[in-house]
């Protein structure tokens, strides 16, 4: 894996990892592995059959309207401790032997919500067990899986589609019912970072466990083993890798911290954003890494700067890193941007593996089907975003003439000014991802309705927030290893290329 996806702006990428193993390490999990693996594969079998059943009679023959409200009395009393139990033999047999507890699990009267960070992996449903299977928050999509649909149905969980956005209203509907119905529903439990990372760092958290404005109860887990198998990040380790190398130790730590409970103050509870910073914020330095910005939006890493969405890592950067490992000079990355600004400006944009790969003087088909790959586009991809997004991270153009040709290449009808939907076209190009929520910026940019090329050049390298961007997001001097090149006033051979 290039070093661009390990590490953003000189940090750890929280959404790359990879297990790193010596030649020892892997011989013995091999070794372990063709023993421990399939047998505990043929436990937690047998226990997921166990469980299943449970988990159905649990709500078999109640109504929807009976499903709607807590389940009570001798159906709780009778299947949740089966259910519990079989749920931590689950975990036993993949090697969590122990389960270290710090602090105390404050009781629904004091907290009801409990937030967990960091999500590193679908083994920290762990926490589950050691929490007495609190409700939980999960994706509709995995009522379908076997098992775990019966076991989301047996916790009564709480439903999201990420394809709906009524699903997403209904959802907070519940979650606002639950958690204030005065201890009548169960605690609920959830990831507020509503994704997995390597735990390097803390990304930023939802608002949803903080919308009623309630206390909640900090929740730390860590993994504290020599060779950390257990995370799964959106690149790198695959789930089953980490399965594998999972169990193939003969077992498996971690530690499950309860923080004191946090109450928040009344500007926290009028606004769950500053709740959810604050609270993250504190959970960081429990675990002394730091609290970023970083989320996932439509199924992509992104950082949050103002009204725009940067990609992690930028598709520009890994595309110089593609580019100079298939041999490519310097001179030639010139030459081929050359050739792509041209095509650009004939009119004709959308180009497919073939033409890209002429444009940038490859012989090698399959670099340019991974350059088009990093970009979300099906068949064919905009050519105006690959060389805007190259060409602000190769160094080879001033940025305040890149921002010039970009804003010729999206005013389409000449008429000196971009519209709204213009302004998105051309961020997103820039920045290498799609840009949905720049009406506000266009407002700010904007002057009596229009914006012109020097409202963009202004509000993008004077504005302290979208300046940001500039110097860091699109600073140059680690998109390749070879690029002669500091900063985007320092061009390769001490001029300033114009195009």
């Amino acid at each position: 894996m290039e070093k661009s996806e390990r590490r953003v702006h000189g940090s750890k990428n929280p959404f790359f990892h990879e297990v790193t193993m010596s030649s020892f390490q892997r011989i013995q999990g091999l070794i372990l592995g063709s023993f421990l693996f399939p047998v505990r594969v043929v436990l937690v079998s047998l226990f997921f059959l166990l469980v299943w059943p449970l988990a159905r009679l649990r709500v078999a023959g109640l109504s929807a309207e009976d499903r709607a409200r807590p389940v009570v009395g001798w159906r709780r009393w009778l299947f949740h401790p089966g259910v519990w139990f079989l749920s931590r033999a689950v975990f036993f047999s993949l090697g969590f032997v122990w389960v270290r507890v710090k602090g105390r699990r404050a009781d629904l009267k004091e907290a009801p919500v409990l937030v967990v960070a960091p999500h590193s992996t679908f083994l920290d449903m762990l926490v589950l067990c050691s929490t007495y299977l609190p409700t939980v928050v999960s994706r509709s999509e995995n009522t379908s899986l076997p098992v775990i649909g019966a076991l989301l149905e047996f916790n009564q969980s709480v439903l999201v589609s990420r394809n709906d956005p009524d699903s997403r209203k209904k959802a907070v509907a519940q979650l606002t019912e639950r958690i204030t119905s005065n201890g009548v529903w169960p605690q609920m439990l959830m990831f507020p970072e509503g994704t997995t990372t390597n735990g390097s760092a803390l990304i930023k958290f939802k608002p949803g466990a903080f919308l009623c404005g309630v206390p909640v109860q900090p929740v730390l887990l860590r993994y504290p083993n020599k060779l950390d198998t257990v995370r799964w990040t959106y690149k790198g380790t695959t789930w089953i890798e980490a399965l594998w190398h999972t169990a193939s130790q003969l077992y498996t730590n971690i530690t499950i911290e309860f923080l004191p409970v946090y109450n928040p103050s009344p500007e926290e509870r009028s606004n769950p954003n500053l709740y959810a910073d604050n609270v993250q914020k504190l959970m960081a330095k429990a675990l002394g890494v730091p609290a970023t910005d970083y989320i996932m939006e439509g199924g992509v890493p992104v950082q949050k700067v103002g009204h725009l969405s940067l990609p992690v890592p930028s598709p520009g950067r890994e595309a110089l890193t593609l580019l100079y490992k298939a041999g490519l000079r310097t001179s030639e990355i010139e030459a081929a941007l050359e050739r792509m600004i041209d095509r650009c400006r004939s009119g004709s944009s959308l180009v497919g593996t073939e033409d890209l790969a002429g444009l940038l003087g490859l012989a090698d088909r399959q670099t340019a089907a991974s350059i088009c790959g990093l970009y979300p586009e099906e068949k064919v991809v905009d050519l105006r975003q690959i060389y805007l997004n190259m060409a602000a991270l190769s160094g080879l153009v001033d940025i305040k003439s890149l921002l010039c040709t970009s804003f010729n290449l999206f005013d389409e009808e000449g008429t000196g000014s971009l519209s709204a939907e213009e302004l998105s076209g051309l961020m997103g190009a820039l920045l290498g991802l799609r840009q949905n929520h720049t009406a506000e910026l266009y407002l700010e940019v904007s002057t009596g309705g229009r914006l012109s090329q020097d409202d963009l050049v202004r509000m993008l390298t004077t504005h302290p927030i979208y300046q940001k961007v500039m110097s860091e997001h699109l600073q140059p001097n680690q998109a390749g290893r070879h690029l002669p090149v500091n900063n985007n006033g320092n061009m390769l051979n001490g001029y300033k290329k114009v195009m």
